[in-house]
């Protein structure tokens, strides 16, 4: 299993004797796996399979799955499921009770509430029944496969950007580092000027005590730390960007790393140059994490 994203859409009909059926699916960003399914009236026993054929495909996203049918002429019609119409009936005296200046509830607006009015046919035993609903299934595995074909060819673009964003990150890292190389004595300079001029009216210092401090400070103000932690880091998205399972939520996790290298790298920063460079760190990064939002 490669990387797959979690936004797609997928679309499929069918149609048997009986029936004709149109299956949609909708799938977008979420933290888990959410399902939501839009059925039509006494198709609440799909809720079950479309659930468990889900869960079998994909493991987050939030997905609306939505099933339309039209019933044929011949041997079809409709029902009033008397059940729920005389249960509605009987709600009226206290809805009356409650809200006086209401109007009398028409007819039409009655046969209109979801569950009074079913799709039927008389002359359908249980193994018709079965039959026709094994077909409107196998019509929603046929759905849900091209939708997880969508999320896997969604997922390979965002596998490419992602690892162009790392080669990125670590050609920057090089950049800083190139930098820090040509400038040692700068630093080293810039900062024995500091200490000097903060101590330098302290009698008795010295110049082994002004070499510690600015020892200290030198190494308080060096980002290479933060430089081979982002190295480290981009090995392992590198390393998540081939396995097998969902890598998601790790890649959203390593991008909070490595903006807080970043972040700790910028304070550090004493040229305007090696500034630049981690400011182009963070846009890298917050480019990625945008991208990584979107993968299972």
């Amino acid at each position: 299993m490669a990387i797959s994203s979690m936004t797609g859409f997928s679309r499929a009909q069918g149609q048997n004797d009986r029936c004709s059926w149109v299956w949609e699916v909708k799938s977008v960003n979420g933290r888990g796996l959410d399902v939501r399914s839009r059925l039509p009236g006494g198709f609440d026993r799909f809720d079950p399979p479309i659930r468990e054929r889900i869960a079998a495909r994909f493991k987050r996203g939030n997905l609306s799955c939505s099933l339309s049918l039209q019933w044929n002429s011949r041997g079809s019609g409709i029902r009033i499921n008397q059940a729920v119409l005389d249960e509605l009936i009987a709600l009226l005296p206290e809805i009356r009770r409650r809200i006086p200046d209401a109007p009398p509830p028409r007819p039409e607006g009655l046969l209109a509430l979801r569950g009074v009015i079913e799709a039927a046919d008389e002359e359908a035993d249980e193994a018709v029944q079965k039959e026709t609903d094994a077909d409107i299934l196998a019509a929603l595995d046929v759905v849900l496969d091209a939708l997880l074909a969508a999320r896997g060819d969604e997922g390979r673009r965002l596998t490419d950007i992602v690892a162009a964003q790392f080669d990125e990150i670590e050609r920057l890292c090089r950049q800083v580092e190139t930098l820090l190389d040509g400038q040692p004595q700068a630093i080293r300079e810039r900062l024995a000027g500091q200490v000097t001029a903060l101590l330098g009216d302290v009698p008795g210092l010295s110049e082994e005590r002004l070499a510690q401090e600015v020892a200290l400070l030198l190494t308080k103000a060096d980002p290479r730390e933060e430089l081979d932690r982002l190295k480290a880091h981009l090995d392992a998205g590198r390393s998540l960007l081939t396995e097998a399972e969902p890598v998601g939520r790790r890649l959203d996790f390593l991008c909070q790393e490595l903006n807080r290298e970043a972040n700790t790298l910028c304070s550090k920063a004493s040229d305007v140059e090696v500034s630049r460079c981690g400011l182009a760190l963070k846009g890298v990064i917050d480019q990625m994490r945008e991208q990584v939002q979107n993968i299972e």
